[in-house]
């Protein structure tokens, strides 16, 4: 990654930061589909971080779908951003729908109803 902007004075949270650097070099083509990400202990050094708030900001973008991570076989960047803003609109979706009484299944007819 090209100079992390990573502000220790911010008051949003360092993990936080961290995902938000690491989205940044996916999207600008530094970090492509299908190549390994350095280790979470080597993020922590270059970013003057813990390795705590590195494996935090990496398990964020696992969830967005941006990265796969695999024990013994590292991190590997596994989508797109525009994956990862459609992954976070199903989790609001289907929290909402948690929220309404729905469940998942329900949800997944309702989707397939309208395509």
């Amino acid at each position: 990654m090209k100079s992390p902007k990573i502000d220790l004075t911010e008051s949003t949270p360092l993990w936080e930061q961290v995902a938000a650097e690491i989205r940044r070099a996916i999207a600008e083509g530094e970090a492509k589909p299908g190549e390994r990400m350095p280790l979470a202990k080597d993020l922590a050094t270059v970013l003057g971080v813990n390795r705590n708030t590195v494996l935090r900001a990496l398990r964020e973008l696992r969830d967005e779908g941006l990265l796969e991570l695999r024990q013994g076989r590292g991190i590997t960047v596994a989508g797109t951003p525009e994956r990862g803003a459609v992954m976070r609109r199903v989790r609001e979706l289907v929290a909402f729908a948690r929220k309404q009484g729905y469940r998942p299944d329900e949800v997944i007819a309702m989707i397939e109803a309208i395509s």
